[in-house]
C-alpha cells in the first residue's frame, strides 16, 4: 500500500506542535512546513521538514508536490495589523490553495476559528442547542475577518475545482483551557487529532464547515457537523472548572458574545487567542 503524505503548514506553531506526534501513523509521512526552526526527526519518525513561508508560491509549489492531503495551520495565530492579516493569513491561504490545486492535492483542511463568528451571541448559541458550524460570519477582530475570508476561499476552490475542503472553526487547542471562556471553547490535543483524522478520512466531504471543540459540558457549539464526518470527542474541559472559576475575574460587558473579550480588544494589537 502506498504511503500517505500529509503536508502540515504552520507545523512549528502551537497546534502544529501538538498534532505532530498525534498524527503519526504507519504508512504516513508528515511533511512539516514552517518559517521557524523545527525539531529534527526522532528515530523512526517519518517526517520531511520544509523551511519556508506560506506566502511564497515557489515554496508552496514544491511543498505540495506528491501530497495526498494538506492541513493548513500556517499564518498569524492571534490578532495583528490589517496589513499582516491580509498578507499572511488571507493572501497566504490563497497561495496555499493555488499550489494545492496546481499539484492536484485532493483534500485540504483549513484551520478557521471561533473568532470568525465572535459577535454571535451566547444566547443565540444556547437557543439553537449549539451554534451551527455554518453560521454566517460575524468576526470580532481582523484575525476573525481573515478566518472568514479563508472559509470563503475554501468554498471557492471546492466549487471551482472540485477540491474537498473542510474548514475547522477551532475553539482553543491547548493542553488545558486558557481561562474560564475555554471551558466552552476547549479542543483537547487528543480530540484535535481525532478531529483531523476524521477530516482526512471522511469519504468525499465536499465543502464543510465544522466546529473544532471537545465534548465540553459548557459547550455552546454544535458538534453535529463534525460528527457527520466521523469525529467522536472524548474529552471535557469541565475537569478544569473548579480551578479556573476560583481565580476568574468578574465577567466583562462582552461576556454575552461568543468571542468574549476579543469583541472589545483593540483592533490590530496582538492578544492571546
Amino acid at each position: 500500500m502506498a504511503e500517505q503524505r500529509v503536508l502540515i503548514t504552520g507545523a512549528a506553531g502551537v497546534v502544529g506542535t501538538l498534532m505532530r506526534p498525534r498524527l503519526r501513523r504507519e504508512g504516513r509521512v508528515l511533511r512539516l512546513l514552517d518559517l521557524a526552526p523545527q525539531p529534527a526527526a526522532e528515530p523512526g519518525e517519518a517526517v520531511e521538514l520544509v523551511t519556508g513561508s506560506v506566502t511564497d508560491p515557489a515554496v508552496m509549489a514544491e511543498a505540495c508536490a506528491g501530497v495526498d492531503a494538506l492541513i493548513h495551520l500556517g499564518g498569524h495565530s492571534r490578532e495583528n495589523s490589517w496589513a499582516e492579516i491580509a498578507e499572511v493569513n488571507i493572501n497566504g491561504t490563497q497561495t496555499v490553495l493555488e499550489a494545492a490545486r496546481a499539484a492536484g492535492v485532493p483534500r485540504v483542511v483549513l484551520a478557521s476559528s471561533n473568532h470568525s463568528v465572535g459577535f454571535r451571541t451566547v444566547q443565540e448559541a444556547t437557543e439553537t442547542g449549539g451554534l451551527p458550524a455554518d453560521s454566517s460570519p460575524r468576526p470580532d477582530t481582523y484575525y476573525g475577518v481573515g478566518k472568514a475570508v479563508i472559509e470563503s476561499l475554501g468554498s471557492l476552490y471546492h466549487s471551482r475545482f472540485g477540491m474537498d475542503v473542510v474548514c475547522v472553526r477551532i475553539g482553543s487547542c491547548f493542553e488545558r483551557p486558557p481561562g474560564v471562556r475555554g471551558l466552552s471553547t476547549w479542543l483537547s490535543p487528543d480530540d484535535g487529532a481525532r478531529l483531523f483524522e476524521a477530516c482526512l478520512g471522511a469519504p468525499s466531504p465536499g465543502y464543510r464547515l465544522i466546529w473544532g471543540v471537545s465534548a465540553n459540558t459548557r459547550r455552546i457549539y454544535s458538534l453535529t457537523e463534525a460528527e457527520a464526518l466521523g469525529y467522536k470527542a472524548l474529552d471535557d474541559a469541565e475537569q478544569f472548572a473548579e480551578e479556573l472559576l476560583a481565580s476568574a475575574p468578574a465577567p466583562g460587558p462582552d461576556a454575552g458574545y461568543v468571542g468574549g473579550p476579543f469583541c472589545s480588544a483593540p483592533l490590530g494589537e496582538p492578544n492571546p487567542i
